[in-house]
């Protein structure tokens, strides 16, 4: 027998479960769609930033210009594996045609309008699930290891873009991040008003159980069919069937083949992230610092040091590359020299365009299919600014920023 809904989230990661929860609290009757959550996705693996900061692009005419040298060097901070080459080219000619100057200013923009409403709409949200202790307002550091990294940074496209950005000196940089040693560094750019989060698992689970609590009801299981019938969507798998008048795509990285069935073509792939954990007594830093030319985060946690970030394109089958975690180590002990063996290491999938733009909005084939995903580095910051959007289309409202830059008909 298929059950009905009113409307159906596919997907259990940060952004599915915001706007699952945004629905119901706008009195939507919801379902929600999702494996089993073994907390092992990007949502839990992530650096834990609320990047307010992020309005660049990954493709800028810098990295077009290095691009051959950045993804067949294996101890780049953008790579790619061998034996995915040949089926990431079209994704690659894309990215390498967004990365030339015109088109990635726009993008920057876009990104930009997106991530000016989080402030306010991760406030929100942390009070609505009980997080605020969770958020530390310390802002981040890009850290600068030598007198000519600091020289050639240039935060004016990023000043023009609205966010606030200090370059600082080594004896302020000292002040600021007192655990990193002493002759270590030429100084760094601070975004004073970015927000981190202590424990992004915590934050997860506070978020799973308002959504239980509001009483979204869940369907454990993948989607292996979604087709239109009789003014509804008809959504089934090996174990479930389910009827919705509406269904939202928040998949993550494996929400190309839905919006297919959906009837959209979205060039949709896969950067595969890392991490490794350090348990206490790791070096005691208190910010979130990113060492620029290296493409990771130190993230201060909980009871933790995590090393988190890099690109690798890859896709979803392969197995990780422990080279990946070697590169980091290595980059890792080069700032902070006295790091133990990692505790833990681990590697998740964040949803990619080639734009660095996310797919948020209406099914070319109408507005009873509701796109929510490709967040690449920004699922964690964008989720309660996508939910909010998603809840205007679903209740029938125009949203309060233009979503044309991130429809999935722009491809």
């Amino acid at each position: 027998m298929t059950a009905q809904t009113e409307v159906a989230v596919i997907g259990g990661g940060i952004v599915g479960l915001a706007c699952a929860l945004q629905l119901r609290d706008q009195g939507h009757e919801v379902s929600l769609i999702a494996p089993e959550d073994d907390e092992t996705g990007a949502s839990y693996g992530n650096a834990g930033v609320i990047a307010d900061y992020a309005v660049m692009p990954v493709g800028t005419p810098d990295v077009l210009r290095n691009l051959p040298s950045l993804l067949f060097n294996r101890d780049s901070p953008l790579a790619i594996r061998p034996s995915a080459a040949l089926s990431l080219a079209p994704w690659l000619v894309r990215f390498a045609r967004e990365s030339l100057p015109r088109r990635a200013e726009a993008n920057a923009r876009a990104i930009a309008a997106l991530l000016a409403p989080t402030p306010n709409a991760w406030r929100d949200m942390a009070e609505r699930i009980g997080c605020t202790s969770q958020l530390k307002p310390l802002g981040s550091l890009y850290f600068f290891e030598t007198e000519a990294e600091r020289r050639a940074a240039d935060f004016r496209p990023y000043r023009a873009l609205g966010v606030e950005v200090e370059q600082i000196s080594r004896d302020e940089l000292g002040q600021l991040q007192p655990g990193l040693p002493a002759h270590v560094g030429a100084g760094a750019a601070f975004f004073p008003r970015t927000v981190t989060l202590d424990d992004p698992t915590a934050v997860l689970r506070l978020l799973r159980d308002s959504v239980d609590a509001a009483g979204v009801q869940r369907i454990e299981g993948h989607v292996s069919r979604l087709h239109r019938d009789s003014g509804c969507v008809r959504l089934s798998g090996p174990d479930f069937a389910l009827s919705a008048r509406k269904v939202v795509l928040a998949a993550g990285a494996w929400s190309k083949n839905l919006a297919a069935m959906a009837g959209d073509r979205v060039p949709l792939d896969t950067e595969r992230g890392y991490h490794l954990e350090y348990d206490s007594p790791a070096p005691s830093l208190i910010r979130q610092m990113t060492p620029v030319s290296r493409g990771f985060y130190f993230c201060p946690m909980a009871g933790r040091l995590r090393v988190a970030g890099t690109v690798e394109l890859g896709g979803l089958k392969a197995p990780p590359s422990p080279h990946r975690w070697t590169v980091m180590e290595r980059g890792a002990r080069a700032i902070l020299p006295d790091l133990p063996e990692p505790d833990r290491r681990w590697m998740g999938f964040r949803p990619s365009l080639p734009d660095s733009r996310p797919v948020i909005g209406p099914s070319r084939s109408g507005g009873d299919v509701i796109h929510a995903y490709g967040h690449g580095h920004l699922g964690l910051t964008l989720a309660p600014v996508t939910a909010r959007i998603v809840a205007d289309l679903i209740g029938g409202r125009a949203p309060e920023m233009d979503i044309t830059p991130y429809r999935p008909d722009r491809f």
